[in-house]
C-alpha cells in the first residue's frame, strides 16, 4: 500500500512536467501556423530601434526612436521614413508613447537605454509635439538622463507617467516614476527606491488605469 502511495503521489507530482515538456515539443514540432509568415527589412537605415509607436486604428502611421539617430515617421506603413527631430538638441531616443485619446499628441523620452556599453547617448528630458511630430518641445525632466518608458493615460491626455533610468554608472538622485497632471508643465516623482536604482518599465493597472 505504501509503495502505491508513493507511485501515486511521484506520478501527481511529475505530470505537470510531463504536460509542460509535451507542449513545448508539440509547439517547436508544429510550425506550419508560421510558414506563410515573411519578414523583410523596412528602414529606417543604420541605428538601434530602441523604441515604436503605432496610432491604434491605423497602422500605416508609427513611429520608430533610434539610440542615437532620432525619431523617424512612417505614414505608409513603412514604404518611407522621414526624420521628425532632427531640429533638437539631442538624438538619442529611448521611449515613444501616442496618446490614446488624440493620436497627434506624441511624446519622446530621450536617453538610449540599451545599457551595454558606457560610451551610452545621453538624453535631456521628455518632449511633447501636438502635431505628429511636426514640431517639439521639451516638457523638463532634463536631469533624468534616460527615460525608458513613458505612459499615456487612455483617456486623460494631461496625465503622463515617465520612468527614469539615469545615467546608470553613479549615484543620481533623479531616478524615479514621475507624473504630470497637467500635460508636463509640471512633474511630480511619484516613486523612487534610492539614488543607485533607476526604473525603465512601467505599467498601468488594466483594471484601474488611474493606478500603476
Amino acid at each position: 500500500m505504501s509503495n502505491i502511495n508513493t507511485y501515486m503521489k511521484t506520478t501527481i507530482l511529475l505530470l505537470p512536467l510531463f504536460l509542460l515538456v509535451s507542449v513545448v515539443t508539440l509547439a517547436q514540432n508544429n510550425t506550419s501556423a508560421f510558414d506563410s509568415l515573411k519578414f523583410r527589412f523596412i528602414g529606417p537605415e543604420g541605428n538601434r530601434a530602441i523604441a515604436i509607436a503605432g496610432v491604434p486604428g491605423d497602422p500605416m502611421i508609427n513611429y520608430i526612436g533610434a539610440a542615437s539617430g532620432g525619431l523617424w515617421k512612417t505614414t505608409d506603413g513603412g514604404i518611407n521614413w522621414n526624420p521628425i527631430f532632427d531640429d533638437q538638441d539631442v538624438s538619442s531616443i529611448g521611449s515613444i508613447a501616442i496618446t490614446p485619446s488624440n493620436p497627434d499628441i506624441v511624446w519622446a523620452g530621450t536617453g538610449e537605454t540599451f545599457v551595454i556599453r558606457p560610451a551610452h547617448a545621453m538624453g535631456d528630458g521628455i518632449y511633447k509635439s501636438e502635431d505628429a511630430g511636426k514640431t517639439w518641445k521639451n516638457m523638463g525632466l532634463e536631469k533624468t538622463g534616460r527615460i525608458g518608458r513613458i505612459i499615456v493615460h487612455p483617456s486623460n491626455p494631461n496625465i503622463v507617467y515617465a520612468a527614469s533610468l539615469g545615467h546608470t554608472y553613479g549615484p543620481q538622485q533623479e531616478r524615479g516614476v514621475y507624473k504630470t497632471k497637467d500635460g508636463g508643465k509640471t512633474w511630480k516623482r511619484i516613486f523612487f527606491v534610492d539614488e543607485n536604482t533607476g526604473a525603465a518599465e512601467l505599467a498601468l493597472d488594466p483594471k484601474n488605469p488611474d493606478r500603476l
